[in-house]
């Protein structure tokens, strides 16, 4: 039996998130189908992360196992005949048995886009938050710095998924502006559900002047999900690096 491990990009905006769901189209659906025609034989896939409706991947990483002997460098190409124009494999390769997408990632990058000007562009609706007030990307990154270290998220987090522990490390917070887009790119090495939406949204209050960007340690303190920001929309978030290194195998997967 093979482990086979894919990088796939994907626009969330059709899909009800990565995790299979009953009578709504998702990725981990989608891409089975897809696999199970071209090795025939049903598989179980394997993802890095349970996406939420409307979130890109600019980069994904999923594995599954299969009997099948066809090569890696040709399953890109055969499944992506048989996948919609909105999710793209772009590389395969064998993995050692134990190997899980999900359990081998040693760290992720999400990247919320935001389109900041006061005029709005039909061309990144559900690809971009719409926000026509200015924002000052140095109070932007004042706020995000708070977040960087060991902390419990508890405060950006929404309820929908037991975890034994809210604590998470996040590496960096990085806020660049480039013409009417902000890029907030943000690496930990694991998010709570919708820690990073939260996040986007408590930076951003405090860009507002809610409250000082230095305020964000007493409320991550505090865990008090309703002192800090609002969950921004979906359609501004793309995954977009993993790390791999689980003492035998050793990768990235940059977007």
């Amino acid at each position: 039996m093979r482990n086979i491990a894919l990088f796939l990009s994907y626009l969330g905006t059709a899909f009800h998130g990565w995790q299979m769901q009953k009578d709504l189209p998702t990725v981990q659906e989608t891409l089975e189908k897809a696999i199970c025609k071209v090795v025939g034989h049903p598989v179980h896939v394997t993802g890095c992360g349970r996406t939420d409706a409307g979130v890109h991947a600019k980069c994904y990483v999923a594995n599954f196992k299969t009997t099948s002997t066809i090569p890696v460098d040709r399953l890109p190409y055969a499944l992506n005949t048989h996948l919609p124009a909105d999710v793209v494999v772009t590389k395969a390769f064998d993995v050692h048995e134990g190997f899980n997408a999900i359990g081998s990632c040693a760290r992720k990058e999400y990247t919320y886009i935001i389109y900041n000007s006061r005029v709005r562009d039909p061309f990144y609706v559900n690809r971009a938050w719409f926000y026509p007030r200015h924002l000052d990307e140095k109070v932007l990154q004042r706020a995000a710095d708070q977040f960087v270290g060991t902390h419990d998220f508890a405060a950006v987090r929404s309820v929908g998924t037991d975890v034994k522990s809210t604590v998470r490390t996040v590496y960096y917070y990085h806020v660049e502006r480039q013409g009417d887009l902000l890029y907030l790119r943000v690496c930990a090495n694991g998010f709570l559900y919708n820690m990073a939406r939260a996040m986007a949204g408590t930076i951003v209050y405090a860009a507002e002047g809610k409250f000082e960007p230095e305020e964000i340690g007493r409320i991550l303190e505090e865990g008090n999900r309703t002192a800090a920001g609002p969950t921004v929309p979906a359609g501004g978030l793309y995954m977009t690096h993993l790390w791999y290194e689980d003492g035998v195998t050793k990768f990235e997967c940059p977007g």
